[in-house]
């Protein structure tokens, strides 16, 4: 953990929660020593931390929250947490989408992070089934038309978003949705997942987000996994897809080079997204 005090929070808490994780616990005294910042901002942070769900706070320090495999946060916990590598894997999934092209993107706060960056490709025709991303897209829209109701514009994406039934992440899901997708067959499928292992594969706490998602990836020529280094290991209720089904990762550089050869054995194509070079460039 670096000792830079300058670090932003939402950077010192994505740190402080993978030290809780990795070592199942930390104390407030070993925190500010490595972090090199107060009592008053760890526990702060910690606060934080303890509002969104993911840490419990005990005396003198947090452990982990032990989550069921059916625990479903809601969006807006999701999207205050990895804020720089989202921002870095949306960067360079965004590459990936070639002008005039027909995507997916499913629901999820990365994908969410991703819309933002797909608004500047041209002529793209978009599916979702998530209720967040379609208003990137219709905001965009709006404020090119001058923020009225005219005419979008030049090379603005075409979006069509699924019906269903509204999940916590703001996805719709369900029959309506499963019927919508099955319908239409597209280019590259940009998927956020709740967790990704060798052994269960692409996993979600929702049973119905898992058989959406599973139309999903059947419609889909390739399959693009968007997901930051705390989704590697994590399993939830149900699978919906296998690792030799997905294409490329998008990751972080958060992830350790264990885990990285692990991912290498399974799948063709790992991107390690904000990876900075020996002088200090993307």
């Amino acid at each position: 953990m670096s000792d830079n005090q300058n670090l932003l929070a939402e950077q010192r808490r994505a740190l402080i929660l993978d030290e809780v994780r990795r070592r199942g616990g930390v104390r407030v005294n070993e925190l500010t020593r490595k972090l090199n910042v107060s009592d008053m901002t760890v526990r702060r942070d910690l606060d934080a931390l303890a509002r969104l769900g993911v840490v419990e706070k005990v005396h003198g320090g947090a452990v982990p929250v032990a989550e069921a495999s059916t625990y479903e946060p809601g969006f807006e916990a999701k999207s205050a947490l990895e804020l720089s590598a989202k921002e870095d894997i949306a960067r360079a999934a965004a590459a990936m989408a070639a002008p005039g092209s027909a995507i997916a993107l499913a629901g999820g706060t990365t994908a969410y992070a991703l819309a933002q960056r797909l608004v500047e490709v041209p002529d793209l025709t978009v599916v979702t089934n998530s209720v967040r991303v379609a208003d990137v897209f219709y905001a965009a829209q709006r404020s090119a038309a001058g923020g009225g109701a005219g005419t979008a514009r030049p090379g603005a994406a075409t979006v069509v978003l699924t019906g269903g039934v509204r999940t916590p992440s703001d996805t719709l899901v369900g029959p309506v949705a499963d019927a919508a997708i099955r319908s239409l067959h597209f280019d590259v499928l940009f998927l956020g997942v709740h967790g990704i292992s060798v052994e269960a594969g692409l996993s979600t706490p929702n049973l119905a987000e898992a058989e959406t998602n599973r139309h999903f990836v059947r419609s889909a020529r390739r399959v693009v996994v968007v997901a930051d280094h705390t989704k590697w290991g994590t399993v939830g209720l149900s699978s919906f897809a296998s690792l030799d089904q997905v294409d490329a990762l998008v990751t972080d550089a958060g992830l350790p080079a264990r885990e990285r050869a692990e991912i290498a054995e399974h799948l063709s194509e790992l991107i390690v997204a904000g990876e900075r070079s020996d002088d200090g460039q993307p």
